[in-house]
This record gives structure tokens, sequence and C-alpha cells, in this order.
């Protein structure tokens, strides 16, 4: 089974549109490798989460900011494809 990446934002703060160009991103570079890409809102306020396979990998809260497309790509491929190459995305 392909692994599923969920990503987890409050309504409340307006954050479906960078759910969704974060999925959209996540959908692109990862296409072979994932299964899925799913949003799902919070009921708590200003939550915004990365959860692969349901274990949250990214947590605003946590690390005190939105993660940087590349930040959250660098991620995910180090847990489900450490062997795929990002491109420019690999870059300093």
């Amino acid at each position: 089974m392909k692994p599923k990446i969920t990503l987890e934002y409050c309504p409340k703060c307006h954050w479906l549109l960078r759910s969704a160009w974060i999925a959209q991103e996540l959908l692109t570079t990862f296409e072979a490798e994932l299964g899925e890409v799913g949003l799902r809102p919070s009921d708590i306020a200003g939550s915004f989460k990365v959860l692969l396979n349901e274990e949250v990998i990214f947590d605003r809260k946590r690390e005190g900011h939105f993660p940087e497309i590349k930040e959250l790509k660098q991620l995910v491929r180090d847990l489900i494809a450490p062997e795929k190459s990002l491109g420019h995305s690999d870059r300093k």
C-alpha cells in the first residue's frame, strides 16, 4: 500500500487554499510514491498539521511556522522515498 498524506488545517483561519496548494505540490512531486493526499478541517483553532499515515510529521504550533514547500517536500521524500531526487529543491 502506498503512503497517505493528510493535511489538517484550521478552516476558521481560512487555510484551505494553502492546504490545497500544498496537496497539489505533493501530488505533483510524489505522483508515483503517494497513494493519497487528503484535506481534513480541524476543530482546533490555528491548527495546521501534516500527517503521514496518521502520524504527525509536521505541526505548525510545534515548529513555530508554516512549512516552506521545499522543507516539506524534503521531509516527505526522506520518509517515503529517500533515494528520490528533488532537483532544485535539493539545493541549499
